[in-house]
């Protein structure tokens, strides 16, 4: 199996990247080949909605860090989305990401892939995740994707916060299920 996984956090040693981490070892020891996009160590200029892109059928008008990655999305099985939790949603630079998926629109909706979503999060009640969890539904609603599970860190503001937990092994396991 491909496996994209796009990650937004703009902390190399980050919560939400020891989560990626550990999901792609899991995904690794079973076998699976897997690409991963930092957007915040990446050029990745945002959606200006202009439409040259024919949602798919010309290039962007953008020759970024992201348009190199696009084939290997397309290409994907699954796609895993990793992220903090900014402001109730996904992170800014996540964020920039997934709206260049504008870009190939044509070329990922309706493809038969499946997602998942990793996110961290300081507070600790889980209605926290609300908007972060129903964007990323209604993404895989528009784009026709499977939703394949979910890890939410609650309560991990610091590195050592999620260290102390099972969320690190839960992504671990989510990885290695696939």
């Amino acid at each position: 199996m491909n496996i994209a996984v796009l990650t937004g956090s703009p902390h190399r040693a980050g919560t939400s990247a020891l989560l990626a981490d550990e999901f792609l070892r899991g995904a690794r020891e079973r076998g699976h080949e897997t690409a991963r996009f930092d957007a915040a160590f990446a050029q990745v200029h945002p959606c200006l909605g202009c439409d040259k892109c024919g949602c798919g059928s010309a290039p962007c008008v953008f020759r970024d860090d992201f348009a190199a990655f696009a084939p290997r999305l397309e290409e994907a099985d699954l796609v895993a989305f990793v992220t903090p939790l900014y402001y109730h949603g996904a992170s800014a630079q996540l964020k920039a990401a997934i709206d260049r998926f504008h870009g190939i629109d044509d070329r990922l909706r309706g493809a038969p892939k499946r997602a998942v979503l990793l996110v961290t999060a300081a507070d600790a009640l889980p209605r926290i995740m609300t908007g972060v969890v129903g964007s990323y539904l209604e993404t895989l609603h528009y784009l026709k994707w499977t939703d394949a599970g979910r890890v939410l860190a609650l309560g991990c503001g610091e590195r050592a916060d999620l260290e102390r937990t099972d969320y690190p092994a839960q992504a671990y396991r989510l990885g290695r299920s696939l």
